[in-house]
């Protein structure tokens, strides 16, 4: 089958190992459903699978696509969930220990077709395209449990995000706006700030800028370059939510603003299958509409993946077929 997928670990050159070609037909499994892709989004997971982060050399070659949206053989269209469980696990799905994401250990969604377990399949809601519902099973349910489930935010508080077009800050300034929050963002240009106002968010700033007052959660993908105004930004006994470190993982602390200023640092990784249902659920009550920066056929998988390297984002890259 045709499929999009890194043939060896390079961590100086990652799109060198970059392969648009074919791989094998899946089997599948008793308890396992194959889905037919339609779309599947692209994410930063997927360089650092190209990178060798997270994976082992002899896992290789590794078909790419961590999340994705298309149609079992009975004819249902789905939405897939990336995080798969051991069989015997119960409880958080994102605390299994033995959990893995697909392209970690599974081949992923970058194909005509993948193979997961049944449970890791939900209804794809009808007003979302397949290149729309691609978003939700990585990028927007990491927001909404950011958001929802490690933030304690109430409507009318303040939130900031740090960074203004990736798929995680702008699905962040949907779903805060769509739940009533004061959303603050930063980006680091004209163009990405604009966007991050026509997808709701109240006001922008520069990177760094001193905020007309302190908030009460600050969301955190970029890492290093932002992690010290982050704390600064933060009212006494607010939270800092961090999903990622785009730019580096090893700010300093600050402890002692940490322990003055009373201040929290919540750790987010993903979601659950459930978390995920009720995001599939808020999206279609809400009629929100995920931000789709790029769509390309697979074919083209190298330029997305070119793009994301350099920074050139606006929302999400989808490919579809």
């Amino acid at each position: 089958m045709f499929a999009v997928y890194a043939k060896e670990p390079n961590a100086d050159d990652p799109l060198a190992s970059l392969v648009v070609g074919e791989r094998p037909d899946p089997e599948v499994p008793d308890g396992w459903v194959r889905v037919s892709v339609r779309a599947a989004s692209l994410n930063m997971h997927d360089l650092w699978t190209l990178r060798g982060v997270g994976i082992k050399p002899d896992q290789f070659p590794m078909i790419l696509g961590c999340d994705g949206a298309g149609v079992t053989d009975d004819g249902s269209e789905v939405v897939l969930h990336s995080v798969v469980n051991d069989p015997a696990w119960r409880g958080d799905d994102t605390l299994d220990p033995k959990r893995t994401l697909l392209t970690e250990k599974l081949q992923g969604t970058f194909a005509d077709s993948v193979v997961v377990p049944a449970r890791n399949v939900l209804p794809k809601p009808p007003g979302l395209s397949f290149a729309e519902a691609a978003t939700m099973g990585t990028a927007w349910l990491t927001a909404y449990r950011m958001l929802f489930v490690k933030s304690g935010l109430r409507p009318g508080q303040t939130m900031l995000v740090q960074g203004a077009s990736g798929g995680v800050s702008t699905a962040l300034v949907q779903l805060g706006r769509a739940a009533g929050f004061r959303v603050w963002v930063t980006g680091r240009s004209e163009e990405k700030r604009a966007l991050a106002e026509r997808l709701g968010a109240h006001a922008t700033f520069e990177p760094g800028t001193r905020l007309p007052e302190r908030v009460d959660a600050v969301f955190e993908t970029v890492g290093k370059a932002t992690w010290a105004h982050s704390l600064k930004s933060l009212k006494p006994g607010g939270i800092v939510v961090v999903s990622g470190s785009t730019s580096g993982p090893d700010p300093s602390a600050d402890l002692q603003r940490v322990f003055f200023l009373q201040l929290r640092v919540a750790g987010s990784t993903m979601g659950t299958r459930d978390e995920l249902a009720d995001l599939l659920s808020y999206v279609d009550l809400k009629g929100l509409r995920p931000q789709v920066g790029t769509e390309l056929p697979f074919s083209e998988a190298a330029r997305g993946f070119t793009d994301m390297l350099d920074g050139r984002t606006a929302g999400k890259i989808v490919f579809t077929r």
